[in-house]
């Protein structure tokens, strides 16, 4: 039977070189001459520092555009409140990964009020994986998650006929 799974995940390595691009930029731009401002990338965070509040934002905007330039959606980006310590601004992206239960819930709930689909959802852990008797079922499945508006992106692995 054909089936599919409904992930959310970051490819790690593109994410790795968006944040070094970015940090060569803000080495490299006129207006971060002698301002020490860097990204630093941990597990499921990114951690910007600059000096005043007013460049954590200039060094967002440089960030969401090498993000898109490496294709990472970036409704992944959780951005917390910046934060005044030591003569320092600090703001923390949370990095969204994996489909949490009331997500995966809301997708297949999504899927089962669809009435012409014959599939069958099963959330596995952090994934739902989807089956059906037909392939065409199948890809209206996947249409229609992607017209969604869900606040997470949606990748489709493991398509098997």
């Amino acid at each position: 039977m054909p089936s599919f799974d409904v992930v959310s995940e970051l490819d790690t390595h593109e994410l790795t070189n968006a944040v070094d691009q970015a940090n060569r930029e803000i080495d490299k731009r006129y207006d971060f001459k002698g301002v020490d401002a860097t990204f630093e990338l941990n597990d499921d965070s990114i951690v910007m520092i600059a000096e005043v509040d007013f460049q954590l934002q200039q060094m967002m905007d440089v960030l969401r555009t090498k993000m898109v330039a490496r294709k990472i959606d970036i409704r992944c980006m959780d951005v917390k409140d910046a934060e005044m310590a030591n003569m320092r601004a600090r703001q923390t992206v949370v990095l969204k990964q994996g489909l949490d239960q009331p997500t995966a819930k809301k997708i297949t709930k999504m899927i089962k009020d669809d009435k012409k689909l014959k599939v069958q959802t099963q959330v596995q852990g952090e994934q739902v994986r989807v089956t059906g008797k037909k392939r065409d079922d199948l890809q209206q499945v996947i249409a229609m998650l992607r017209e969604s508006d869900l606040d997470i992106p949606l990748q489709f692995n493991n398509f098997r006929d």
